[in-house]
């Protein structure tokens, strides 16, 4: 109980501090967030990688580029990417699942094409549920599936349309939390989409 105590003090000392990485990362570890063993063996190849994303390096990137796209879709939404300081490399490691899935939820969203709207969350919500990370994520969803329509009803069709898009897209991808994202940034957005099984847009 104490050590809970003590990891929400330290979650809630870096959002203060407006590290909102390593405020997203301490939040999944102070609720647990877990996977089967199935899906960690999946992570192997990400476990401790979260280089550093530099959004004025990627937009400098010709047009058309994974790193280009993601980085106009981070600015046009006034979004900053979740770095994780190396103070936290010891929950990094520990708790990929929390680490990976902080990191991609905005690379999510470009690769998906959902926006950052109700409806374009439910999406990315629904793909990560039917690629099976976690039952926290498929409980989630059952909640955002009851309480989106109520909080945006002008977004209900848009909120069904995407949510059955999303679990359309999970169940036929790639297993996309163990992908190395970052090193694809000069590639053509089409191909990373084409080489995760994501149809093209």
């Amino acid at each position: 109980m104490l050590n809970k105590f003590k990891q929400i003090q330290a979650a809630l000392a870096y959002k203060n501090s407006q590290n909102y990485g390593d405020f997203a990362i301490l939040k999944s570890d102070v609720l647990g967030a877990k996977v089967s063993t199935e899906v960690a063996d999946k992570l192997q190849n990400v476990v401790g990688y979260h280089p550093k994303i530099d959004l004025d390096k990627l937009i400098e990137y010709p047009q058309g580029t994974f790193g280009r796209e993601y980085a106009k879709h981070m600015k046009i939404n006034n979004l900053q990417p979740l770095n994780i300081s190396s103070e936290l490399e010891e929950v990094a490691q520990r708790n990929v699942f929390a680490l990976r899935y902080v990191i991609t939820h905005d690379i999510f969203h470009v690769l998906l094409n959902f926006d950052t709207s109700y409806a374009g969350e439910i999406g990315v919500l629904a793909f990560a549920a039917a690629q099976n990370y976690s039952k926290s994520l498929k409980i989630s969803l059952w909640f955002a599936k009851l309480l989106y329509p109520i909080i945006a009803p002008r977004q209900i069709q848009a909120i069904i349309i995407n949510r059955k898009k999303g679990q359309e897209l999970g169940e036929n991808a790639n297993f996309l939390l163990g992908y190395r994202f970052e090193e694809h940034w000069e590639e053509s957005l089409n191909r990373v989409r084409k080489n995760l099984g994501l149809p093209q847009i």
